[in-house]
């Protein structure tokens, strides 16, 4: 449905690294819960020695900080059409029913 664009690993290293490979749990997170983000957007749980990684906004790897950056198209550190994107994801999550999201990260 969307590309992503996350930071290399760095051995599950805050803000800098993706997030290790496994299965999370992902819920909405409202724009009142965020003091940064003023849409809605999603929260990754439970990620071992890390915490407040999202699914949200952003065109390039400098946007990530440790985060999921969601977009319509990708190109080395980059992704297009963010917001649209993000838009698209969170109808998509709401459609399906908004809750029991889970999350596989495998290693390609």
């Amino acid at each position: 449905m969307c590309d992503t664009l996350e930071n290399p690993w760095l051995d599950n290293q805050r803000n800098i690294s993706c997030i290790p490979e496994g299965e999370y749990k992902v819920r909405l997170r409202l724009p009142r819960e965020s003091a940064s983000r003023d849409y809605l957007h999603l929260l990754v749980q439970d990620v071992p020695n890390r915490d407040w990684i999202l699914f949200h906004r952003g065109n390039t790897a400098k946007d990530t900080s440790g985060c999921i950056l969601v977009g319509l198209g990708s190109q080395q550190d980059y992704v297009s059409n963010s917001v649209l994107a993000m838009d698209l994801l969170i109808k998509e999550v709401i459609h399906l029913g908004g809750e029991n999201i889970n999350l596989i990260i495998k290693n390609k």
